[in-house]
């Protein structure tokens, strides 16, 4: 009896901390894709206000490579922020998790300026996610 209490005592915190991981992270929405054009190009991924306010920011990349360049988010009050995210993209992988200054903010575009140097001639796709 006394090794399940010690059992049960050492299993509460642990669910907790977990718990607590999944509502840190919050919900996440998708906002729109993008298929990249071959070369040096600029992109923009139009967010409607419906969508509601963000926290954060994620990106992922599939079907080809692609390397960003400047990455510049623009809200409906006319604010804008720069995000670092120099970063090449493989196929099938995903940005850290960005999070957007003031928190909850209403996200009017995304616009991105990238390369890509692509041998397989598949064209990449950018997702972009926020999270709630």
């Amino acid at each position: 009896m006394k090794k399940m209490i010690v059992i049960l005592a050492l299993m509460v915190p642990m669910f907790m901390l977990g718990m607590a991981d999944v509502n840190a992270q919050g919900r996440w929405e998708f906002l729109g894709k993008r298929a990249v054009n071959y070369g040096l190009d600029r992109d923009v991924i139009p967010v409607t206000w419906r969508d509601g306010a963000f926290d954060g920011l994620k990106f992922e990349v599939k079907g080809g490579a692609l390397n960003m360049r400047k990455c510049i988010v623009h809200f409906e009050n006319g604010g804008k922020q720069e995000i670092e995210l120099r970063h090449n993209f493989g196929k099938g992988s995903d940005s850290r998790i960005v999070d957007l200054r003031g928190n909850n903010r209403l996200v009017e575009k995304v616009e991105f300026w990238y390369d890509t140097n692509n041998r397989a001639r598949n064209k990449a796709v950018i997702f972009v996610y926020g999270r709630h």
